[in-house]
């Protein structure tokens, strides 16, 4: 199992450049909005009851528990984080467009931002090498927002 710091350092190799960088405190964070506002408009099937916030809720929890897996800390900052996302996804519902509309046009404009600010970097994104990588950017964000606290990590 790699760790924490692994992951980190090796996401880090294509996100040096100050564009780049920007480019992904926008983004990445907007992707996660997305995602939890188009799994917010999946059902649930009925044979498996009732879960608050759906598909968004267990998909985020699956998450917590892969970042606690790496860093308790993060993980426990993570939840405000998912908390305001989540605050956002209700949020999209009150648009007059449909929720899984608004989330599908936030989602895309972001990946295009994203793959704008890799070629400014002239790095490939790191998710090409590691799905897992997909999990590791809000991480590296976070840990980023950390350092900068001067909190551990």
């Amino acid at each position: 199992m790699r760790t924490l710091d692994h992951w980190l350092d090796e996401y880090t190799l294509s996100h040096r450049h100050p564009v780049n960088e920007a480019l992904h405190w926008i983004c990445v964070p907007s992707i996660v909005l997305a995602l939890l506002g188009l799994l917010a408009d999946l059902p649930v099937p009925a044979a498996l009851g009732h879960w608050p916030g759906g598909w968004a809720s267990a998909v985020a929890l699956a998450a917590l528990l892969y970042y606690l897996r790496l860093s308790p800390r993060l993980a426990l900052g993570m939840l405000p984080v998912l908390g305001l996302l989540g605050a956002a996804v209700h949020g999209l519902a009150l648009l007059p467009a449909p929720r899984w509309a608004a989330s599908l046009a936030i989602f895309v404009v972001a990946w295009v931002g994203q793959f704008i600010g890799h070629a400014v970097e002239g790095a490939r994104p790191s998710f090409f090498k590691d799905l897992q990588f997909l999990l590791i950017g809000p991480l590296w964000l976070l840990a980023a927002a950390f350092r900068g606290a001067g909190w551990p990590r």
